[in-house]
């Protein structure tokens, strides 16, 4: 179906049966985005797309899977309700006060540190991340991660009182 047709459909749905336009269509065509637009009411699943950023500002009530995407830098004021999924992707850094209600995954990424403020209320994961694994427990502030920092395939893993 080509763009101009998609589009026509969208604006009607939104206009005559209150139908709020997809997120990713309004980003990836360059439509504004309102600040209901910002807040996503599940989860925002992006594995393995050609995604390469996402706006400041952004909230998921639910996962965000950024799992295989050549993004290399996620949006500032980002939360995510659930689950953060950052593996095999070209990440290089996680913004400032970055809040994860559930797991942060952050494995074979390109992090090799955790930033100030870093909230993560479930399990840390860092498989293959070599670098990040021997300063991490340097880094993490206490009590900002609420469960465990895994560190291998077999899940083993440091006790969050071992932090």
């Amino acid at each position: 179906m080509e763009k101009e047709t998609l589009k026509n459909i969208f604006n009607f749905l939104e206009e005559n049966e209150r139908h709020q336009t997809p997120f990713l269509w309004k980003w990836v065509n360059n439509i504004p985005l309102t600040e209901k637009d910002l807040n996503i009411e599940g989860e925002l699943d992006l594995t393995n797309t050609d995604i390469k950023s996402l706006p400041d500002g952004l909230k998921v009530a639910g996962d965000l899977n950024l799992t295989e995407t050549d993004m290399r830098l996620l949006p500032e004021r980002l939360e995510v309700a659930g689950n953060l999924y950052l593996d095999h992707s070209f990440i290089k850094s996680l913004p400032k006060d970055l809040k994860v209600g559930g797991d942060l995954s952050i494995e074979a990424t390109y992090i090799k540190s955790l930033p100030r403020g870093l909230q993560v209320g479930g399990d840390l994961y860092l498989n293959d991340s070599n670098e990040l694994r021997d300063i991490v427990k340097k880094m993490v502030e206490p009590g900002f991660i609420k469960g465990n920092v895994i560190f291998d395939e077999e899940g083993e893993n440091w006790l969050k009182s071992d932090m």
